[in-house]
């Protein structure tokens, strides 16, 4: 950026209302900016930012960026998008949102971020939530709302920044963290990396970011993350498979809902008892590393307990949503196969007749290059339904469709449909679910639209 942030008054943002921009924006406002913004759809993010008195428009409208002195733009916007085009035309800077991120940040004493292909915004969530419990007053950025903050962000204090950072298009090589959480790493985005030796290189360059005195708190279970437990001095493992971990979890043991609760150890002595709210053995996961995190920043034992105990999840993170004729329906985020293993042993954890998994793939490229495996965990449950692909920012030039997949399901599992719109969808499970089944709707685009028909019918 040619000057410092409080150097640029008037401000758009295309896409603003995707997660992190909508709280970008929403934080410039705040700052006393004069925000505008466009997005392809209205969205309950777009009415937020609406009712603060932010201008924003549906589709694309070069003409708001007249007195525009800053445009910030996403990864996923198009080089050709209009507005970009005009933006650059009329020597507007342009910047991208994680180059914005990362120097927005730079005003916060310690910037912990949280890193990996999977469980980015529960692990974020979980730490956010101890912070707060503790007092700490942290400023929270996340990629799914939480309810402790009634959304996706926060403003708090200067002194810490909690930050979710995404991987995509090396997103978090833009940030300056002083900790660092580390999940996994795994092979997804492969239209930008091409394969998981690219993704391995890349957080090998954002470990390498964090200062020599920075925490970083690595999943020792992980063969993809081993190389990155060297590099630091202060670096700590969590894990449950791997003895050497330095935090670890013993003694698990789950109730008739799932929830679980477990002992930890840290450097094999025992720490707490711990109980959480939310489901399966990768949420466990995601407590550890919090729980490292945390006690690096010296909180004590009792917030961090509260505050695990109190969590009961993120939006659109194995969510309970409520009951359609004695059917209970959830909503799950999983775009990638690994995550859609984790819904399926969650759903395992609960008590049921039947599940109906509703998926909608997200973009033709993960589609095509994770077909076999798609179908492979889909085939487990006991009825598919098949949406159309979600394109998000992608033409189909894989040529892979809907039915690639329905055909390799049928070959495990016959009880796989391929319905088009959420309506079809939405009618079929009105005809079909029974009391106790579980209905699952399974994806990152609006496939929870399905889930919205039907609780909107009085039952």
């Amino acid at each position: 950026m040619k000057k410092e942030i409080k150097d640029y008054q008037n401000i758009h943002l295309i896409g603003i209302g995707g997660a992190s921009m909508y709280a970008i924006a929403a934080a410039l406002k705040e700052d006393g900016k004069n925000i505008t913004g466009s997005d392809m759809q209205t969205s309950k993010n777009v009415e937020y930012l609406e009712n603060l008195g932010i201008n924003i428009t549906i589709g694309s409208n070069p003409k708001m960026l007249k007195d525009a002195d800053l445009v910030i733009y996403t990864a996923a916007i198009s080089p050709d998008d209009p507005e970009l085009v005009y933006a650059k035309t009329h020597n507007i800077e342009t910047v991208d949102r994680s180059v914005f991120l990362g120097e927005y940040t730079k005003n916060y004493t310690n910037l912990i971020c949280i890193s990996g292909t999977h469980g980015k915004s529960t692990t974020t969530s979980m730490l956010a939530s101890i912070f707060l419990e503790a007092k700490f007053n942290p400023s929270i950025q996340i990629g799914a709302s939480l309810k402790k903050i009634n959304g996706n962000y926060f403003i708090g204090g200067k002194k810490y920044f909690i930050l979710e950072a995404c991987e995509y298009k090396d997103s978090f090589l833009h940030f300056h963290p002083t900790s660092a959480i580390i999940l996994n790493i795994d092979d997804d985005h492969l239209d930008y990396f091409g394969n998981i030796d690219n993704t391995k290189k890349s957080f090998l360059k954002y470990v390498n970011l964090l200062p020599d005195d920075g925490f970083l708190v690595v999943n020792a279970d992980d063969d993809n993350t081993e190389e990155l437990r060297t590099i630091k001095k202060n670096t700590k493992t969590f894990g449950l498979k791997n003895e050497n971990a330095n935090i670890t979890a013993k003694n698990i043991k789950f109730d008739n809902l799932g929830f679980p609760t477990f002992d930890v150890y840290i450097d094999k002595e025992f720490f707490d008892t711990i109980t959480l709210r939310v489901r399966g053995y990768h949420n466990i996961m995601d407590s550890l590393a919090a729980i490292m995190m945390s006690l690096n920043y010296n909180i004590p034992k009792e917030p961090i307990k509260k505050a695990l105990y109190e969590f009961t999840g993120v939006g659109r993170r194995f969510e309970y949503l409520g009951v359609y004729k004695g059917a209970h329906i959830f909503d799950d985020f999983a775009h990638h196969p690994t995550e859609i293993a984790t819904t399926y042993e969650s759903s395992k954890s609960i008590k049921h007749n039947q599940t109906w998994a509703v998926f909608q793939s997200h973009t033709f490229s993960r589609t095509y290059e994770h077909l076999n495996d798609f179908a492979n965990i889909l085939s487990k449950f006991d009825n598919i339904i098949i949406c159309d692909i979600y394109p998000a920012r992608e033409t189909n030039i894989w040529n892979v469709k809907e039915s690639d997949l329905v055909d390799l399901i049928k070959k495990e599992n016959k009880n796989v449909i391929h319905l088009k719109t959420y309506e079809e969808i939405a009618e079929y499970l009105k005809e079909n679910v029974k009391k106790d089944d579980l209905i699952l709707t399974i994806g990152a685009g609006p496939i929870n639209k399905v889930a919205n028909i039907l609780l909107e019918e009085k039952n």
